[in-house]
């Protein structure tokens, strides 16, 4: 079954992945990556999603949380989290690929309401676990694969594979904190309405008070939990969805430092150039030579 769904995800990203390796599918939340060398590091505020990886190795970190995984394993997030990612093992006899399906909250919320009520385990302590991939978790993204081949059958088969899917993740050894995010009044369920409106709203100035609002918390109440789920204020998330959008600017679009900070809703040049340097490491000139440097090497 593994060999099988290798198969498909390379054949997938052979035919439609982009430059950097990704392969987004007819089927809403899902995609597969593939690399033929280790990565760099990759900042971002990873949403609620599953990763199987077939071949290769990476690692993923969240705060002081460490995730190494490699083929046959899986790694599920559970919050929208700020991680730094880096493919670690990769080349091109052996490349990295992996099946990345992004987890659906009013699915979860559904299928909680109709599965037979379970006693209830405390959620793990990070958002992050990584564990052997379950027979049915694997059989059924195979077959969500098998169907992107099946156009005609696609609309008519998706959603009923896609709520397997969710089944068979709560069904199993992470089932409790996947309940989570389809409990709709529940803190993390709250928690993502204001990520939701921070994400469609990062670049305009966004008061606690809106947030807490979309949440249905008090000031106090909202400031505590939501940096209890993401680990970040809420001015801080806004700050690093910005930085990295003005990253991707710079280094893919070929954007000017000044121009990607005025698109993210930065005034001030200077600020975001001292913040961008916190956050990544090195000033946005330097970054984006060293990732064009990297890109020529690449390809010499």
């Amino acid at each position: 079954m593994t060999a099988a769904l290798l198969d498909r995800v390379r054949h997938c990203t052979l035919a439609h992945a982009d430059a950097h390796g990704v392969a987004r599918t007819a089927i809403n939340g899902l995609s597969t990556i593939s690399a033929t060398t280790p990565g760099e590091l990759l900042y971002d505020i990873s949403c609620p999603m599953l990763v199987l990886l077939l071949q290769g190795t990476k690692q993923v970190t969240f705060g002081s949380h460490v995730a190494r995984f490699g083929a046959g394993q899986s790694l599920l997030i559970t919050a929208d989290v700020p991680t730094t990612s880096q493919i670690t093992g990769a080349d091109a006899q052996q490349p990295y690929y992996s099946f990345v399906l992004h987890l659906d909250p009013a699915l979860i919320a559904s299928l909680v309401g109709e599965m037979e009520a379970v006693a209830e385990a405390a959620p793990p302590a990070s958002p992050l676990q990584v564990d052997t991939t379950e027979a049915e978790v694997a059989d059924c993204a195979l077959r969500l694969m098998q169907l992107l081949e099946r156009p005609r059958s696609l609309p008519i088969l998706r959603d009923g594979l896609l709520r397997e899917m969710h089944h068979w993740l709560l069904a199993g050894r992470h089932g409790a904190a996947i309940r989570q995010l389809g409990a709709v009044n529940g803190h993390a369920a709250r928690i993502g309405r204001a990520v939701a409106l921070i994400r469609a709203r990062y670049t305009q100035p966004l008061r606690v008070e809106q947030l807490a609002a979309a949440a249905g918390m008090s000031l106090s109440t909202f400031h505590e939990h939501f940096r209890a789920v993401t680990s970040l204020t809420p001015l801080q998330f806004q700050k690093q969805l910005r930085l990295m959008e003005a990253r991707r600017l710079m280094r893919n679009d070929g954007a000017m430092a000044k121009r990607a900070a005025h698109a993210v809703g930065y005034e001030s040049v200077t600020q975001f150039t001292r913040e961008y340097g916190r956050l990544f490491g090195q000033s946005p000139l330097r970054d984006t030579r060293a990732a064009t440097a990297g890109d020529y090497a690449a390809t010499s």
